[in-house]
């Protein structure tokens, strides 16, 4: 059983980034970002635009109320700005297990190094204060920068699901492919290795 409390303020963060809830306030601060071209290339829910990043940010808190989901906002402490967004969802007490997705960033920090730092956060969360024995992550089997970042991580591909997303140019239907880290690999060398890759 997971030991969590969706009501809590979790706050999880070291020198280079925080994570903290997700806020409706927060618009204000991911709406530059959200308008970003390609942001939401490879997701089948949009929040571009004021009003879109709205709803997916009220459905993102309904969800944690519903005890769905947990999402953060993503502030680099380097830059000094807010860089994304992420969460926790498919949240399983029962199987111990949870899912970590929604997961996006500003062009100006994807490739130094803080992806690295938040999945560090959350898996050491989920898997040493939370109780999770598994982790899984998915992505759209075109986007390749997003899978070969979650294998840097740690993470290992197990499977495809077919024809699970409509398809980016929105004919037809495209492939996810399923990967996972488990708490045995965590603690054995994941967690060491993936620090290890820190920038310095």
């Amino acid at each position: 059983m997971l030991n969590f409390d969706f009501s809590k303020v979790y706050v999880l963060e070291d020198d280079f980034v925080k994570l903290r809830p997700l806020q409706m306030n927060d618009i204000e601060h991911l709406l530059d970002i959200a308008n970003e071209p390609g942001i939401w290339d490879y997701s089948f829910i949009k929040g571009d635009g004021e009003e879109r990043l709205t709803a997916y940010i009220k459905t993102a808190i309904t969800n944690r109320k519903a005890k769905k989901e947990y999402p953060f906002i993503v502030y680099d402490k380097i830059k000094d700005q807010y860089a994304g967004s992420t969460r926790y969802c498919e949240i399983s007490s029962i199987l111990s297990a949870i899912r970590l997705g929604y997961t996006w960033y500003g062009s100006a920090f994807r490739g130094t190094g803080l992806n690295k730092h938040c999945k560090y956060l959350l898996f050491e969360f989920a898997f040493e204060t939370m109780g999770a024995q598994r982790i899984g992550l998915g992505s759209y089997v075109e986007n390749k920068v997003s899978i070969a970042a979650m294998q840097s991580v740690g993470c290992e591909q197990e499977g495809v699901l077919r024809g699970v997303f409509p398809a980016i140019n929105g004919e037809g239907r495209t492939d996810g492919v399923l990967l996972s880290i488990l708490k045995d690999e965590w603690l054995a060398e994941e967690k060491a290795k993936l620090k290890a890759k820190f920038k310095v």
